[in-house]
């Protein structure tokens, strides 16, 4: 790992920006480390297509700068800021949490495929226990980071402290979309999304998969999602697999949901204006690690978005980082970075990190 010489901005004074205010990645120096030790980088190649990109889960991807991907259900550091930023949208914006009538089956199904992800990943912190077999099982659940222990009937939902996917969303960073698949089509019909990059589940949820993403350009020319799609009608119950996405969001934020656009969409104007410092500290890589899981008693699949983030400065510290991301903005064609909202600065976000080396 090759570092710049200059040092992680530990302050920034105020910019304008609707940013002011939120903490900056780089202010504690472990949790800084630790978040670049586990960043899933996403750029493979020196340009970037919109591509199923799919591949088995749980396999370990070395970084220059560390590793991820071991498990499904990722725990960080900011693992209870990230649970609370959850709880304070949800209060705010109740439409981010949605359950179609026909997907409670759905519900109970991933809380239980995502306790045994959370449990096998850490089994200090983390423990389910099958109580009672039978038709309605019994089973125990403890969350020792939260201090969280339940017991509860599966399926009966009055033995929990609220409805299945909504209490197992406040004890995952992942967002969760769960889509039920009727006569070979799939629909998104469920999910927690608060963490939502320039999209809005409460306006998608009960759409078909290709409605969906019907905005994206070039996955409906190229055949990109009607592939995606076949993809997933052919997972088999228990089968996981990953994929990854991308963008570049101002400040750290990780709610930028359409609803909010207001509220985060004139940044991207008023980047520009920035100095260099302020540009690195601020203008963030964002990526999404997309996790897909057939569950197997309902027949639903379990779309988890795990977003990380890191700043252009830390980027550029790890020099495999900043020269591939540098090659992959400059060359990226103009209608996705129209898609993607970044085309009034990705030109200068590739300039920062050529200069930055």
């Amino acid at each position: 790992m090759t570092a710049t010489p200059t040092a992680p901005t530990a302050f920034l004074a105020p910019t304008g920006l609707t940013t002011d205010g939120l903490p900056l990645t780089t202010v504690d120096e472990e949790r800084r480390a630790a978040l670049v030790a586990g960043f899933p980088f996403p750029f493979p190649n020196p340009t970037y297509r919109y591509s199923t990109n799919v591949e088995p889960a749980r396999g370990a991807v070395l970084t220059p700068a560390g590793q991820w991907g071991e498990v499904v259900v990722d725990v960080d550091v900011e693992y209870r800021e990230e649970l609370a930023q959850r709880e304070q949208v949800l209060a705010r914006d109740p439409s981010r949490y949605a359950v179609l009538p026909h997907m409670r089956v759905a519900c109970w199904d991933a809380m239980l495929g995502l306790m045994r992800e959370l449990a096998a990943a850490y089994p200090d912190d983390m423990e389910l226990t099958l109580v009672e077999a039978g038709a309605r099982p019994r089973y125990r659940w403890r969350n020792g980071l939260l201090g969280l222990e339940q017991e509860f009937t599966y399926g009966v939902e009055d033995t929990l402290p609220g409805e299945p996917l909504g209490w197992i969303c406040s004890q995952v960073q992942e967002d969760v979309v769960l889509m039920d698949q009727r006569d070979g089509v799939l629909y998104g019909d469920a999910g927690v999304v608060t963490f939502a990059a320039d999209w809005s589940f409460g306006f998608d949820v009960g759409m078909s998969f290709l409605e969906i993403h019907g905005p994206v350009p070039r996955l409906h020319a190229e055949g990109v999602i009607t592939r995606a799609q076949q993809f997933l009608v052919r997972l088999q119950p228990g089968e996981v697999y990953r994929r990854t996405n991308w963008t570049l969001t101002i400040g750290r934020r990780l709610d930028v949901s359409t609803e909010l656009y207001d509220e985060w969409g004139p940044d991207r104007e008023s980047v520009q204006l920035l100095d260099d410092t302020a540009f690195g500290a601020l203008v963030h890589l964002r990526v999404e690690v997309q996790h897909l899981v057939r569950l197997p008693e309902s027949g639903a699949i379990m779309f988890l978005i795990r977003t990380y983030m890191l700043p252009l400065e830390e980027v550029a510290r790890v020099e495999d980082w900043r020269v591939r991301a540098a090659d992959v903005l400059a060359e990226l064609p103009q209608d996705m970075a129209d898609y993607k909202g970044i085309a009034k600065f990705r030109d200068r976000a590739a300039a920062w990190l050529r200069a930055a080396g």
